[in-house]
C-alpha cells in the first residue's frame, strides 16, 4: 500500500509492569486477571479519606532499567502529581501520574530507539517515560462499544504499575510502527519487565495527522496487528476527507477490532487541563547516580547486543539474527540447540521458516510450543545423515510443535524413513514409466519434463523417494530404452 502524502505518528504506550506482584502504591495483589470482579482493592486503591500511598520500589527500578534500555535521560528526582479527569475507569477521579511541567517531570525523556526500515537504519525519538497508575478496566458485554447497550466497570486493575513511552512523531507509515512496537516490545521482554500476552498489558493510543491537517488521535489499540490496521484505515479516512476539499477535524476516535474501524468518541479543540500539581501524600524520590549504576550491573544482554553477538558467534547475516532475536523464546531456543549442532545457518533457516510458520500457523503461545532444543537437533541431523528427505522434514516439523514427538521413534514407527534402497527405488520408477508412457516420451525429448516422472515416484513413496536417486535411475531408465 502506497502513502504519497506525508504522514505523521506518535505513539503513547501503555505497558504494565506485570513482574510486581504487587500494585504500585499498595500492597494489593497485581495479579487480577484470574480474580472476580471488584475483590482486589484496598482503601488505597479506591482513594479513601485517611488512605497513603507508598511507592513500589521495585516499580522504579523497571522504569529505570526500561529508560536506559531506551537511551534515555534519567530525572534526578521522582516527583509524582495528581491528573485529575473524571471517568468511570477513575475510581478517584484523579490518577497518580508524572508530567512535564511545574513541579514534576518524568522519570525519562530525550531517549530513542534504532529500527530497521528496509534495510535502513532510522532512529524514533523517545520524548518521556512516566510511571503511573492503571485505571480500571470498562468492560463491553459485547465486546464492541458499538453494540453494547451498557457497560460494567472492574476497578482489580485500578492501582496496578504502569509505564506510559510516548514517542515523538517520527513515524511515517503503518508499517514502520509495527517495526517500532516490535523492537520495542522484544526490548521489554528482555528485561523482563512485562508479559504482553497477557489481556490488558500493552495498549496503545495512536497520534495522527496526514498533510499536515489537525491531529487525530486513536485511543486504546489492543495489539502490534491492530495498532498497524487501525493507523492504515485512519489514513485513508483521512485522506480521503482530503480528497474531497473537506478538512480533517481534531477529535479521539476509539479502534473498534470487531469491525476494523475507528469510530468518533469526542472533538478536541484543545488540549485538556488536567489540573496536574505534586500528590501531597507522596514525597519527591532522590534518584541517584550510584542507584542507576547499580541497577545497570542488572540489566541483562538487550536486542541490539544479542544481534551483534549473533553475527560475530554464529556468522549469521544481520536478517536471520535480528528475526531471530527479535523472538526472544526463539533466539534462546537456537542457542540451546546450536549448542549440540553447529551447522548455525540450516539452523536458523529451519527455526525462522518451517518452525516459526506453525508456531504462527496454529496460533501456539511460545510457551506451549512442545518442541525442545533436542526434537529440533534430532531432526536436522536425521535429515544430514539422508535417513529423511527435506519434504519428511518439513511434515514432521508441525508435529515436533504440537506434539513434541520424538523424530527417530516417529520415523522408526511409521516407515517415515527415506527410501535409500536402490533395487527397490528401481521397481517404483519402472511402474511410473508403465503408467505414464506419454510424459515418458516427453522426457526424452525436454528434460525439464523429468520433473513429473519425479513427482510421480515421490507421490507413490510418500515422499519418502531419495530424490538425487530417484533422478539417477530415471535418467538411466530413458537412455537404456531410447
Amino acid at each position: 500500500m502506497s502513502f504519497e502524502i506525508p504522514v505523521k505518528i506518535g505513539l503513547e504506550i501503555h505497558v504494565q509492569i506485570t513482574a510486581l506482584k504487587t500494585k504500585l502504591f499498595c500492597a494489593t495483589k497485581a495479579d487480577y486477571r484470574s480474580e472476580e470482579p471488584n475483590t482486589l482493592l484496598c482503601p488505597t486503591c479506591l482513594g479513601l479519606p485517611g488512605a497513603l500511598p507508598k511507592v513500589n520500589k521495585k516499580a522504579i527500578e523497571y522504569a529505570i532499567m526500561v529508560a536506559k534500555a531506551l537511551n534515555c535521560r534519567i530525572a534526578p528526582k521522582l516527583i509524582f502529581c495528581r491528573k485529575h479527569y473524571f471517568y468511570p475507569d477513575m475510581v478517584k477521579n484523579y490518577q497518580i501520574s508524572q508530567y512535564d511541567g511545574p513541579g514534576s517531570t518524568p522519570i525519562a525523556s530525550n531517549g530513542f530507539v534504532r529500527i530497521i526500515v528496509d534495510g535502513k537504519p532510522k532512529i524514533v525519538r523517545i520524548r518521556r517515560i512516566n510511571l503511573e497508575e492503571d485505571p480500571g478496566r470498562i468492560h463491553y458485554p459485547t465486546g464492541s462499544l458499538l453494540t453494547s447497550k451498557y457497560s460494567l466497570v472492574d476497578y482489580n486493575r485500578s492501582g496496578i504499575a504502569l509505564l506510559e513511552i510516548v514517542t515523538e512523531p517520527d513515524i511515517e507509515s503503518p508499517r514502520e510502527a509495527r517495526i517500532f512496537l516490535e523492537k520495542l516490545i522484544a526490548i521489554l521482554e528482555y528485561l523482563g519487565v512485562t508479559d504482553t500476552r497477557l489481556e490488558g498489558a500493552f495498549r496503545v493510543d495512536a497520534n495522527i495527522s496526514v498533510a499536515d491537517q489537525a491531529r487525530v488521535e486513536i485511543k486504546n489499540i489492543g495489539s502490534i496487528k491492530d495498532v498497524e490496521r487501525a493507523l492504515t484505515y485512519e489514513i485513508l479516512r483521512q485522506k480521503s476527507i482530503i480528497q474531497k476539499g473537506g478538512t480533517v477535524s481534531r477529535e479521539t476516535r476509539h479502534w473498534d477490532s470487531s469491525s476494523k474501524v475507528t469510530v468518533p468518541l469526542r472533538i478536541k479543540e484543545f488540549e485538556e487541563d488536567y489540573r496536574y500539581f505534586p500528590d501531597p501524600d507522596l514525597p519527591p524520590i532522590t534518584i541517584s547516580k550510584e542507584w542507576i549504576e547499580e541497577i545497570e550491573k542488572r540489566m541483562p544482554e538487550l536486542p541490539d547486543a544479542r544481534i551483534e553477538r549473533f553475527v560475530k558467534q554464529y556468522g549469521l547475516d544481520e536478517y536471520r539474527a535480528q528475526v531471530l532475536v527479535l523472538n526472544k523464546w526463539l533466539a534462546d531456543l537456537f542457542e540451546e540447540a546450536a549448542k549440540e549442532y553447529n551447522n548455525y545457518k540450516s539452523l536458523a533457516d529451519w527455526l525462522i521458516t518451517d518452525f516459526l510458520r506453525w508456531v504462527k500457523e496454529f496460533n501456539v503461545d511460545p510457551s506451549r510450543v512442545k518442541a525442545t532444543p533436542k526434537h529440533i537437533v534430532k531432526l536436522l541431523k536425521l535429515l544430514d545423515e539422508g535417513l529423511i528427505s527435506v519434504r519428511m522434514a518439513k511434515e514432521l516439523m508441525p508435529k515436533i510443535v504440537l506434539e513434541g514427538v520424538d523424530v527417530e521413534s516417529f520415523v522408526k514407527q511409521h516407515g517415515f524413513s527415506k527410501l535409500s534402497d536402490e533395487s527397490e527405488l528401481r521397481r517404483v520408477v519402472e511402474e511410473v514409466f508403465r503408467e505414464y508412457p506419454r510424459a515418458v516420451e516427453d522426457a526424452r525429448r525436454n528434460p525439464k519434463a523429468i520433473n513429473f516422472l519425479v513427482g510421480a515416484v515421490m507421490k507413490k513413496t510418500k515422499g519418502r523417494a531419495d530424490p538425487q536417486l530417484t533422478i539417477r535411475i530415471i535418467r538411466e531408465l530413458l537412455q537404456s530404452q531410447q
